[in-house]
């Protein structure tokens, strides 16, 4: 990936092959770089708030932005919504459980939860259980993984949808692309990836603090491409605070668009014009 990018201080970097090699030069760097991710959010209050970066305002937003892209995929990818079918999700950097409890768990007769930090986790389950948390016998939580994403393989042919969101800023290139050319052996015929994330506006922008990257659009369709996933829909998140980084939802699929809809030339047609 040849972008330009910055780090939280203001440095520039003249590609992020530079930046990565001066982050996780050898082992032991990138051992130390996941070490220090990880211990960052150990030092995070098991909070809404918390897992938001003090922004837990943007919860409901977020929820609803998230639903309203979920919803449609649904419908478009499984018959009747999914309604006639027993359907599972894994929720990829669910902390507190904040995702499953709000959204997943509505739609999924199971949902996995898969978090490197104990006590977020702890928090899920406490949250998820049946003294704190009414869901009925066929909409549950069902396992609770403590393992980051670098190291985790799914069970073959699990799940209709694997979510990953806020969390994918962590891995290195070549851990981002390991992680979805691994976890595609866990979807079943059908299904599909979502993956919702902060965008740079050009290249990247490390975080020196909690040890993560956020990428730009064109950062991350690169790296789909070589993870062998096709974007298949994508969407900008609505209603929240200016200063934070735009986010995007992306919907991944493993095989080729059977069609492309050709959109563009309606849109351009439609578009304001001068009045002659």
């Amino acid at each position: 990936m040849e972008a330009a990018g910055t780090d939280s201080d203001g440095r520039e970097f003249k590609s992020a092959q530079e930046m990565w090699r001066e982050q996780i030069g050898d082992g032991n760097k990138k051992t130390l770089w996941y070490r220090e991710g990880v211990a960052y959010w150990e030092g995070v209050e098991a909070s809404v708030d918390g897992v938001l970066g003090g922004f837990g305002q943007v919860n409901d937003a977020d929820i609803k932005g998230s639903e309203a892209f979920l919803n449609t995929l649904l419908h478009e990818r499984f018959s009747d919504a999914g309604r006639n079918q027993h359907l599972v999700a894994l929720d990829c950097g669910s902390g507190i459980g904040r995702i499953t409890k709000n959204l997943l768990i509505r739609y999924f007769n199971e949902v996995d939860l898969l978090e490197p930090v104990s006590h977020f986790l702890d928090a899920a389950r406490e949250s998820l259980s049946q003294e704190h948390f009414v869901a009925s016998d066929v909409h549950k939580a069902t396992n609770f993984y403590c393992v980051p994403l670098q190291e985790f393989t799914p069970d073959a042919g699990r799940y209709n949808v694997i979510w990953v969101q806020w969390c994918i800023g962590h891995l290195t290139d070549d851990d981002f692309i390991s992680f979805f050319k691994r976890a595609k052996v866990g979807l079943k015929p059908g299904g599909f990836f979502i993956l919702k994330e902060n965008i740079a506006r050009n290249g990247f922008v490390l975080d020196k603090e909690d040890r993560s990257i956020t990428r730009s659009d064109l950062y991350f369709k690169e790296l789909f491409r070589q993870c062998g996933l096709h974007l298949y829909k994508m969407k900008d998140q609505k209603g929240l605070p200016d200063e934070l980084f735009a986010v995007k939802m992306y919907a991944l699929t493993t095989e080729a668009p059977k069609k492309v809809h050709k959109t563009r030339s309606k849109v351009q047609s439609n578009r304001p014009a001068i009045i002659k």
